[in-house]
C-alpha cells in the first residue's frame, strides 16, 4: 500500500507543477481535436479519485456535489474556470491525498462496492480502486501533455 500512495503523491506533484506553468486562459484552452481542457483533466482526476475510492466505500467524500458534477467520468467543460476554482483544484490535489491517506490508517474503508470500470476494470476492493486510482491520472496526464503541445 505504501507503494501505491508514494506514486500517488509523486503524479499530484507533477500535476501541480504543470500549474505552475501556464495561464488561466491556456487552462481553459480545449485545442481542435479535444474534448476538453488542461484544467478539466485536473478536477476530473479529483471527483474520479473520490468516486472511486470514497462513493464505492459508501462515505461521502471531501467535495461538493457541484464539483464532483462538473468534473465527473463523462462531464466536459461548460464555462471558463475562474481563478477561484483553479486555485480550489490546486489545493484539493494534494490535501485529498493526505485526507484520504489518514482515511486509511484510521481504517474507515471496511467495505467496497465492486465494480467494473468503463475501461474494463474490476475492482473488488480499495486497493484495486487506489491501484487503478494511480493508473487513471497517469492516463490523464498523458491527455494533459497531449493538450499542452497545442498551447
Amino acid at each position: 500500500m505504501n507503494a501505491t500512495l508514494k506514486s500517488w503523491k509523486t503524479g499530484r506533484n507533477l500535476f501541480l507543477k504543470i500549474l505552475e506553468q501556464y495561464s488561466i486562459e491556456d487552462f481553459n484552452k480545449v485545442p481542435e481535436g479535444f474534448s476538453n481542457n488542461i484544467i478539466w483533466n485536473m478536477g476530473h482526476i479529483i471527483a474520479a479519485q473520490q468516486g472511486l475510492i470514497y462513493k464505492s466505500s459508501g462515505h461521502n467524500g471531501y467535495i461538493t456535489d457541484e464539483f464532483y458534477n462538473s468534473y465527473k467520468p463523462g462531464s466536459k467543460p461548460k464555462s471558463f474556470t475562474t481563478q477561484e476554482e483553479i486555485d480550489l483544484i490546486k489545493s484539493l490535489l494534494i490535501e485529498l491525498v493526505t485526507v484520504t491517506e489518514n482515511d486509511f490508517e484510521k481504517g474507515i474503508f471496511t467495505t467496497y462496492n465492486e465494480r467494473q470500470t468503463a475501461t474494463g476494470f474490476y475492482l473488488a476492493n480499495i486497493q484495486d480502486a487506489l491501484e487503478f486510482n494511480n493508473f487513471h491520472e497517469g492516463l490523464h496526464m498523458g491527455y494533459i501533455m497531449s493538450i499542452r503541445k497545442f498551447l
